[in-house]
């Protein structure tokens, strides 16, 4: 019965050291559902299921994460006590209560690090278009071109110059062409999917209407109105219309609500509203499209549904919303209300490890392509 052995090294691999309150929570809330008819026999069990063995503590140490704090025991007493649907249904369960669960390997991994075509240097954004081509723009400026599996599509363009500073947010425009946030040159930039440059939209640095600073992120709704967010000098959203010209903005540097720290990401909701990811106050902030505030939800913490640092987020087909945490190395699922389901992700550099991802975009058969900056690849997932 090796599963119990894995669900073991899954908690010590996490260095999840209140695995023990999260029995005592669960004895505390009466789930008879599990089979456990004894409050007495839970107690019991509570105590014996929260100790592991020498030997998962000497690898919890060399993986230098905090030890789990309890005495050790044999895990065959588990198995002599409850039977082996019982355990096992009772760790499903508790699951959510660990954070993300086992760190897995992802569906699909590509890209390395490197200056060549097909190659990465820190990857930032990224976004799939109409075709099913993915975008890539990473610290070189360059911007790629993909198919789905990471196949090259022998596409690279770069923006005409770069020498301030790189590209950190892409989008696409109602008719197929692929946005390119410019950040340190205060404009957007439209482009023919062979990156060919068909428009530009601002350029002009201020905080004045129709002025930007450091461009972060844009989307387009179906009217054909451009949302586009700031930080640095500005701390706002700006509302243009489909054809650049400025219509309303929102938003200043704080932590009330209807402000912001890094404005990093938007996503446009299947409700019609505008989330956008305040990275620096750890939420997300919701918004109508015209600006009045709707709620926000997160707080700082590595917990369940707290953020650390949300770069990115995005819609899948059923409506969940994903979102990317720079500093906790992982992907987390909300409804789009707020309420945390899951999680996926740990800090490191094997398969399903991730290194400060900036980015992930979802595609239209729900798979999360995230974009691990710092391992200089993109890993694929479905959760």
């Amino acid at each position: 019965m090796t599963w119990v052995g894995d669900a073991w090294r899954c908690a010590v691999g996490h260095g999840l050291t209140w695995v023990g309150d999260a029995w005592r929570c669960a004895v505390a809330a009466k789930l008879d559902v599990v089979g456990w008819t004894s409050r007495h026999a839970m107690r019991r069990e509570a105590r014996n299921v929260v100790q592991v063995s020498r030997r998962m503590l000497a690898r919890a140490h060399r993986r230098a994460i905090r030890p789990l704090r309890h005495s050790v025991i044999r895990q065959s007493h588990i198995l002599e006590v409850v039977p082996r649907n019982t355990l096992l249904l009772t760790l499903l369960l508790l699951l959510p209560l660990w954070g993300c669960g086992p760190s897995e390997r992802p569906e699909h991994l590509w890209g390395k690090r490197g200056v060549r075509n097909g190659e990465f240097v820190r990857p930032r954004a990224a976004v799939i278009d109409r075709n099913d081509r993915l975008y890539v723009v990473d610290y070189t400026a360059r911007i790629q071109a993909y198919d789905l599996d990471g196949k090259y599509l022998d596409t690279t363009w770069t923006t005409p110059d770069y020498r301030n500073g790189r590209p950190s947010g892409l989008g696409i425009a109602l008719d197929g062409s692929l946005i390119v946030c410019d950040s340190h040159y205060h404009c957007l930039r439209l482009y023919s999917p062979d990156g060919t440059e068909l428009r530009k939209i601002g350029g002009d640095p201020g905080n004045g209407p129709g002025q930007f600073g450091y461009i972060s992120d844009v989307v387009q709704d179906d009217d054909g109105n451009l949302f586009v967010s700031e930080f640095g000098e500005n701390d706002r959203i700006s509302k243009l219309d489909a054809n650049g010209k400025f219509i309303k903005s929102w938003g200043k540097a704080g932590t009330a609500e209807g402000e912001f720290s890094r404005a990093r990401a938007l996503a446009l909701g299947p409700d019609g509203l505008l989330y956008v990811a305040d990275a620096i106050n750890h939420r997300i902030q919701v918004f109508t499209r015209d600006g009045e505030f709707v709620r926000t939800f997160g707080a700082s913490g590595t917990e369940p549904g707290q953020l650390r640092y949300p770069y990115d987020l995005a819609f899948g087909p059923k409506g969940d919303l994903y979102i990317v945490e720079y500093e906790n190395h992982r992907v987390s699922k909300f409804t789009k209300e707020g309420k945390w389901l899951a999680c996926w992700g740990a800090a490191g550099r094997s398969p399903g490890k991730l290194a400060s991802p900036w980015a992930l975009v979802v595609d239209r058969k729900g798979r999360i392509h995230i974009i691990d900056t710092e391992n200089h690849r993109v890993q694929r997932i479905a959760f």
